[in-house]
């Protein structure tokens, strides 16, 4: 069973909300919740010798039905593609019912960005829509050369932004004991293993135990300790089990959602004086790949910490979600859908 991509219901109405991945090039609209992450087990192709872009048409939204009576004051949190490094994100064709409205917040300083869709009033058996079009330039990233990963170091001091990133988060359990300990005893084994080992070498050496040891298999997500007790994860296992080993070690990481797929990043300075750093990418599934990125897909979030006002826990992901509340007595909860899928 493939990993699902994290859903949140949250609604008054008790409402459950599927989001939709499909690379068809049609847009559908589900009742149930569809994998994010399959088919990356296979082999991914080498690296080339410069960086690749890839442009695709990427749509997201929601419908929303008032299938159960007339609805008020609804309010749906849909998750859209972010602009960063390694992205360039631009809004391309926008569908909106009569009265519906939207608006947008960025979260963890633009590493997630929501569409807020307010819908007033919705009569009995009406539909709202709010479905968005970006056309998404993604590049791949290139392996460092070798002179380059002798200048990465681990930073000595964390910069304060990046101390979320270093502690234990939803999913990641890096200052659980076993991951301690075996964050000790990897670092105990490449040090017998080679003389002075370089800081690039000690974090792949992290990366390595987690292809090596643990097996890549498709089902729910699993968290760092999990995936390490069972000796199995998909993608997200192995890369919250990465991102822990690496955050026990000092190691600034996180988890990167990209479409149908995640990986980790973990950060280095070039050099001590180097005050900003680098995030770099690590493969989690298919062939290995250690501070590259072979393929460009789609990126929507980056990170596994985060807080919407709506929520008093943190969210591993920001999902998306429902609030709505009937409007006359004796209504129901709406009909709900999310759409998320590559069109072109």
């Amino acid at each position: 069973m493939p990993c699902r991509f994290p859903l949140l219901g949250l609604a008054l109405l008790g409402a459950t909300v599927p989001a939709l991945f499909s690379p068809n090039a049609s847009a559908q609209l589900l009742d149930a919740p569809v994998p994010y992450t399959a088919g990356y087990a296979s082999e991914t192709p080498e690296a080339p010798e410069e960086p690749v872009e890839t442009t695709v048409r990427f749509r997201v939204g929601t419908v929303i039905t008032a299938k159960r009576g007339a609805c008020r004051d609804i309010l749906a949190m849909v998750a859209v593609p972010i602009e960063c490094a390694e992205q360039h994100v631009r809004l391309v064709e926008e569908d909106f019912s009569p009265g519906v409205k939207a608006t947008f917040r960025d979260l963890a300083g633009g590493n997630a960005r929501q569409m807020l869709v307010s819908i007033p009033f919705l009569d009995a058996g009406a539909e709202g829509r709010a479905i968005l079009t970006y056309e998404v330039t993604t590049r791949t990233t290139l392996p460092p050369s070798e002179a380059d990963e002798a200048q990465y170091v681990i930073p000595r001091r964390v910069p304060r932004g990046l101390r979320g990133y270093i502690g234990p988060s939803p999913f990641i359990e890096s200052k659980h004991p076993k991951i301690k300990r075996l964050a000790r005893e990897i670092e105990d084994e490449l040090e017998e293993a080679e003389a002075a080992p370089s800081d690039w070498r000690r974090v792949e050496a992290l990366y390595d135990y987690v292809m090596d040891h643990v097996e890549y298999l498709e089902g729910p997500d699993t968290s760092a300790l999990t995936s390490l007790e069972a000796g199995s994860a998909d993608c997200h296992g192995r890369s919250a089990l990465f991102a822990a080993l690496c955050r026990a070690s000092g190691v600034p990481a996180r988890m990167v959602w990209v479409n149908e797929h995640a990986y980790p990043e973990f950060y280095l300075q070039r050099g001590e004086d180097d005050e900003e750093g680098v995030w770099l990418p690590a493969e989690s599934a298919g062939t290995r790949a250690f501070g590259e990125m072979p393929i460009a897909r789609p990126i929507l979030q980056k990170g596994d910490d985060f807080r919407v006002p709506e929520k008093r826990e943190s969210l591993r992901y920001v999902t998306d979600y429902l609030i709505a509340y009937p409007a006359t007595r004796g209504a129901g909860k709406p009909s709900v859908q999310y759409l998320r899928e590559i069109v072109q």
